[in-house]
């Protein structure tokens, strides 16, 4: 008598039927297995490179805010035990009228941002043509970027003098009699505007001329078979290509506004004729380090970031409101 032994009894496959495709063997999922080990030392790694950037956040943003936050509810001298006074720092900034002149001063030093970026736009499109010496010019107008400020400050403090200044000798020669720039009032703040304005010129130059270059000339081109003049072509094409960068350029140099203090403090050291020059982060700064009061210094500096912050949100909601309408 013939036995039969299933396949399954013998822990063999049964051959594939006919034209069938063989069937593979399951992969094997043994702990410790190569691929277990390969995808642990891929977590270990991940994990090592994300550490970095975390472990940096932590200490230098995290752990700082954290300590401001604190640091601005206290009396504290830098040096010694910290007196927690709750909000007393905050009560006393609302009524410091020295305070609330730093904060005018410094959103009026303000005023130069749009002045700039209108002369960069000029100066990219001038830039973007075919003229005699363009390399000469665009290192020309980046000079000033790569220049330090301390350098330029004082470059400028000089030739805002009264008595043998630059600025006035030119105007001199056309029959104007200059003020004393920096001992002025009313013309102090003008003065730092003009040359902040100077300085940034070639870095929202280069961006504008980046961006103006990505254009397509097709889009040129075909407005012109339309009729279309050249003040049109910059209002229909121009301006809304370069729309991401005058937003990016916007919110960066508002920040950096807020954050002026070199050019303050070399060519104004006292904040200017009744304080006409003192910016904010003037003003922290003679608080915590002149006048050793370190927790209402830290109080103001965290209400100048959270107006900063409150103004780059309503730059992004308008920047996003006009994208939709333009769409």
């Amino acid at each position: 008598m013939t036995s039969t032994t299933s396949p399954a009894t013998t822990g063999r496959r049964s051959p594939a039927p006919h034209g069938a495709p063989p069937t593979a063997a399951p992969a094997s999922s043994k702990p410790g297995g190569g691929s277990s080990r390969l995808h642990r030392n891929e977590k270990k790694w991940a994990l090592l490179f994300v550490a970095a950037p975390v472990l940096g956040y932590l200490l230098f943003v995290l752990y700082p805010t954290v300590f401001a936050a604190y640091a601005s509810l206290t009396r504290w001298n830098g040096l010694g035990p910290m007196q927690f006074v709750g909000l007393d720092n905050y009560v006393a900034l609302a009524g410091d009228e020295r305070f609330r002149q730093a904060l005018f001063n410094t959103f009026f030093y303000m005023i130069g941002i749009p002045v700039g970026l209108a002369i960069s736009l000029a100066l990219a499109i001038a830039m973007n043509r075919k003229i005699i010496g363009l390399t000469a010019f665009r290192t020309i107008y980046y000079i000033p970027v790569i220049s330090s400020i301390a350098a330029v400050a004082i470059l400028w403090q000089w030739a805002y003098n009264g008595d043998f200044g630059l600025v006035n000798q030119f105007l001199a020669f056309f029959g104007i009699d200059g003020p004393n720039w920096l001992a002025d009032p009313t013309w102090a703040k003008p003065a730092i505007i003009l040359m902040a304005v100077w300085k940034g010129l070639g870095y929202s130059m280069l961006l504008y001329l980046a961006a103006i270059q990505s254009v397509p000339r097709s889009l040129y081109e075909a407005t012109a078979l339309d009729g279309a003049g050249a003040w049109r072509q910059f209002r229909a094409i121009t301006l809304p290509m370069v729309r991401p960068v005058t937003f990016f350029l916007v919110v960066t140099q508002v920040i950096a506004g807020a954050m002026i203090f070199t050019e303050i403090n070399i060519m104004t050291p006292t904040g200017g004729p009744e304080y006409s020059t003192a910016s904010a982060v003037f003003y922290i700064w003679k608080q915590a380090f002149q006048y050793r009061q370190m927790g209402y210094a830290t109080a103001a500096a965290i209400v100048l970031g959270i107006l900063v912050l409150i103004i780059t949100l309503i730059q992004f909601r308008l920047n996003k409101r006009n994208s939709f309408a333009i769409d």
